[in-house]
């Protein structure tokens, strides 16, 4: 029976497994030694700058670029909702995006309060930024479980890099059971940036979103969805202890392991809705499983 993929048409935004700029086909050798052919994520360097001060250099798949640098700004309290961005200049050749604002810009001072998170591709939060989630009110809106439970089958039969080459992190913005918005980059900092970024651009409100990780639940990812105003945070992968501290001084909704009919649910549990039949959701595929999973389940089933 063919699947269907109809609900592909509701993304605004997804990934282009397909896309030659993102990846290479590199030959090597297998397990018995013989000859094979992979593909593999492409990665670059992208330097950002605020005006005329130069800000950071991340390592990208390079798509992107605007919503990645204005959400890396707006995450780390750079920009704010509401300020005026009058440009975004990205050259290509010498791996350069600049944002223009009105105002003249001096983070000299922010960027020696830097705290290197758990992030892979060395993810970074500034100092005040534990200050800035304090004043972030998350809205109460509400997470059904059909909808939990339609959004991880529509996530993970997406084409995404990942399914095709592997050695990345994807993030997603999703309204009720529809997946909208799907960032990938070899970073999961960087995906979620991209979201942001592409929040701010298209003006939307966050307040009945939810958001979709393939990584870790860290204090980073925490932070950047309170930034963000979204209510509701869930990933397949697990929980650090930081993370679940943050997020139920915040009163976001965290929801871990989230993988075919099984979910976690560790902060803001009052937002879940328990409307769907569990024995009518099919367990989750071996061919949908991310690196170390089995392991993982056969711990759970132990416990």
């Amino acid at each position: 029976m063919a699947q269907d993929l109809s609900f592909l048409d509701d993304y605004l935004v997804r990934p282009d497994p397909a896309a030659p700029r993102l990846g290479a086909t590199v030959h090597g050798i297998d397990q018995t030694g013989a000859p094979v052919e992979t593909r593999v994520v492409t990665e670059r360097a992208l330097t950002l700058y605020l005006n005329a001060q130069e800000i950071v250099t991340m390592m990208t798949i390079g798509d992107h670029p605007d919503y990645l640098a204005l959400g890396y700004l707006l995450n780390q309290n750079m920009l704010k909702r509401g300020d005026i961005v009058t440009g975004i200049d990205y050259d290509e050749e010498l791996e350069v995006v600049v944002v223009r604002t009105p105002e003249r810009s001096n983070f000299e001072a922010k960027l020696k309060k830097k705290t290197l998170t758990s992030g892979c591709a060395q993810g970074t939060a500034f100092g005040d930024l534990m200050e800035a989630i304090d004043e972030i009110e998350l809205p109460r809106a509400e997470l059904r479980t059909s909808w939990l439970y339609a959004l991880t089958r529509k996530i993970n039969t997406t084409p995404s890099l990942y399914l095709e080459a592997g050695a990345i992190h994807g993030c997603v913005l999703c309204a009720r059971d529809r997946p909208l918005v799907y960032m990938e980059d070899v970073g999961r900092h960087n995906a979620v940036d991209k979201v942001a970024g592409w929040m701010f651009q298209h003006d939307v409100d966050p307040s009945g979103m939810i958001f979709y990780t393939t990584g870790r639940l860290t204090s980073e990812m925490v932070i950047k969805t309170v930034r963000m105003g979204i209510p509701v945070l869930v990933s397949r992968s697990g929980f650090t202890e930081w993370g679940v501290e943050l997020a139920r001084k915040a009163g976001l909704t965290l929801i871990g392991r989230a993988r075919g009919k099984r979910f976690v649910a560790l902060a803001g549990e009052d937002r879940i809705v328990f409307d769907q039949d569990v024995d009518l959701v099919e367990d989750e595929g071996g061919k949908h499983r991310r690196k170390g999973e089995g392991a993982m389940n056969e711990r759970a089933e132990i416990r």
